[in-house]
């Protein structure tokens, strides 16, 4: 079974003055995490102040909603009743590819199916009046074309 968002009857997040711009992108359908203007670095979660060097110089960029799964677990008990539909489901972290790591459900795929090291990207699902960041395997790379044919050399 795979996890299906539209479905569930959960708690909202509580948006507050410093995580109201990345619920917006949410929304949005873009994936806002803040950049840090002194040391350059990206941080998530939303936060006053810069986690690597306090600077309070944090704008908000689109993130491109690539990722790697570094961890993950399968939950067959939730501890909130209006998850329960969905299990068993699986709750991953995710080292995104700007370099924070968010914590998220895994949607299509099924928990069996999940490895540590698979390529994820964004997908934004609907759950009641929020919007949330779910991740979903990454389609395949596409195949190299095969190199132009060359000619032999000439004497």
């Amino acid at each position: 079974m795979m996890l299906e968002p539209r479905d569930l009857i959960v708690p909202a997040p509580t948006p507050t003055g410093e995580t109201e711009r990345f619920w917006q992108g949410c929304r949005d359908g873009e994936l806002l995490l803040q950049h840090c203007s002194t040391c350059e670095r990206w941080v998530f979660y939303p936060r006053a102040t810069c986690p690597h060097c306090w600077s309070d110089a944090l704008e908000w960029r689109v993130a491109s909603g690539a990722g790697v799964v570094r961890s993950f677990t399968i939950v067959h008990k939730p501890g909130h009743p209006g998850w329960a539909a969905a299990a068993p489901y699986t709750v991953a972290v995710i080292d995104l590819a700007e370099g924070p790591r968010m914590l998220t459900a895994l949607v299509g795929i099924a928990p069996a199916d999940v490895r540590i090291g698979a390529r994820v990207v964004v997908r934004f699902q609907t759950v009641g009046e929020f919007t949330l960041p779910f991740f979903a395997p990454a389609a395949p790379a596409a195949p190299a074309a095969p190199a132009a044919p060359t000619a032999p050399a000439q004497a």
